[in-house]
């Protein structure tokens, strides 16, 4: 041990940071990483966080503590919430990480979340800053506004199911463009569904004042339930209303799959990952890590089926979400527009989630570092208060405590079909709305495609989250 110690300490840093770290994470008997670590250049540092990530997570999926705690100890020393994108990521990955080791010893575990308060409130905070901070659940809401007004043209009374209602600002601006229609504005019927009674008491005080001031003939009809508990017949569709469903980031939520299905059929859940399956990982930012890895990475990751196809079994493990959509089918809506993450993290691999993830929020953490000063409180509130819990629930839970089970279009879309809906094309103003909403934000990165008739949001080439709008079909 001793040799390889001074080995390491006599080799180059700028000359193969990789294979240094590559030793060095492996070798148990060494303490805290050398006092250069911290004078690393941006790029070199970077690139051996994503190595001691990856050694770590898979040290973690084998169960082995010792060498987990060692990776830990190691990243700790580089990374840092409020640093570059890379610090930053390390930070909430490791964070995430061990919380899923300690969830081995369950009484230590419950002893240090004990005291923790879950803030309803907070999350709402944390999620309007979102939208101030980054232009995406404001595309959102333009798309589906958009949506439903050239759905209920000439509509008389329209009922629009919101399922997750806590923003008010979305339904301000669709009753300001029903205010506006040369046939004037239907009556109008909002359903809000939340889990606490004074964010849908809010909700209504906010849209009734708009719409008396608007002189629009509204209703808000509060449901207080979460959405996996929600009686689809309680949401009272009456005779004669053109309905429309609003979803926003939340049917991910009802996919509680059986893990043992996903255990007996995945034969590769359980298969290791190195360093050169990041690559793609920095391709969004080529000023950082992007040429470094071009020469010295080569391999590509290559995912285990369960965690990219669209088979049957990940259609029939998810029968709770196939009975909702059927119970909203039966409710013959003329318009449903679904928002949800861009991103395969619903494999029951874990490794798979991990890598999945790290490209996923690495483009994220990116695009607030191109855009929003580092010091904001609001920025770090947004890291760690929904990227760093979503983070934390896709790597440490299992089971029914894993929410965060975002999946892609080519998973959802069939999901859809069986279940009753056709595709609605989004329009040619539809989409040259949200263009110009994004040109607004003054920021290249930023794009918008068009992929099976949906409309998929990107950071540079990194999807990030998908607009689809359906109807019902008989």
């Amino acid at each position: 041990m001793a040799g390889m110690v001074q080995e390491e300490g006599s080799s180059s840093v700028t000359s193969s940071p990789l294979q240094f770290f590559s030793m060095m994470s492996l070798s148990p008997g060494l303490g805290s990483p050398y006092p250069w670590l911290r004078e690393m250049k941006s790029e070199e540092r970077g690139l051996c966080l994503i190595h001691l990530l990856v050694a770590c997570a898979n040290h973690v999926a084998a169960g082995s503590v010792e060498n987990a705690n060692i990776g830990l100890e190691h990243i700790s020393h580089l990374s840092s919430p409020d640093g570059d994108t890379m610090q930053r990521i390390a930070a909430y990955f490791t964070e995430a990480l061990a919380d899923r080791m300690l969830k081995g010893w369950p009484g230590l575990h419950k002893a240090l979340n004990s005291t923790k308060i879950a803030s309803v409130s907070e999350e709402i905070l944390v999620k309007r800053l979102f939208f101030e901070l980054c232009p995406f659940l404001r595309l959102s809401y333009v798309l589906t506004n958009q949506a439903i007004l050239e759905a209920m043209e000439g509509e008389k009374v329209v009922h629009i199911i919101d399922l997750h209602s806590y923003e008010s600002a979305q339904w301000i601006n669709l009753l300001q463009l029903l205010s506006a229609r040369p046939e004037g504005p239907p009556h109008l019927r909002i359903t809000g569904i939340h889990e606490q009674k004074e964010v849908l008491e809010q909700m209504a005080h906010r849209l009734n004042e708009e719409a008396e001031k608007l002189d629009i003939p509204f209703q808000f009809n509060p449901i207080v339930s979460r959405l996996e508990n929600l009686d689809v017949q309680s949401l009272r569709v009456k005779t004669g209303e053109a309905l429309a469903v609003s979803s926003v980031l939340q049917l991910h939520s009802l996919l509680t799959f059986d893990d043992e299905i996903l255990r007996r059929n995945s034969p590769l859940a359980s298969k290791n990952i190195n360093s050169g399956n990041l690559q793609g990982i920095f391709q969004m930012n080529s000023r950082t890590l992007g040429d470094f890895l071009e020469k010295d990475v080569s391999n590509v990751y290559s995912p285990s089926p369960d965690s990219t196809s669209s088979s049957p079994l990940s259609l029939a493990t998810s029968q709770k979400m196939m009975n909702f959509l059927t119970a909203l089918w039966g409710l013959s809506p003329k318009l449903m527009v679904v928002t949800e993450q861009e991103s395969n993290h619903n494999g029951y691999s874990l490794i798979d989630r991990i890598m999945e993830s790290l490209n996923y929020y690495a483009a994220l953490f990116d695009c607030l570092e191109s855009t929003v000063p580092r010091a904001l409180m609001e920025r770090q509130k947004v890291e760690k208060m929904l990227f760093g819990e979503e983070i934390k629930n896709i790597i440490a839970c299992e089971g029914l405590e894993r929410k965060e089970r975002h999946e892609k279009l080519e998973k959802w879309i069939p999901r859809f079909e069986v279940a009753g809906f056709c595709r609605v094309l989004l329009s040619y103003h539809a989409i040259l709305q949200a263009k110009r909403l994004l040109q607004s934000y003054g920021y290249d990165g930023y794009k918008i495609k068009e992929e099976s008739g949906c409309l998929v949001i990107c950071w540079h080439n990194q999807p990030l989250y998908s607009v689809s709008a359906w109807r019902f079909r008989r």
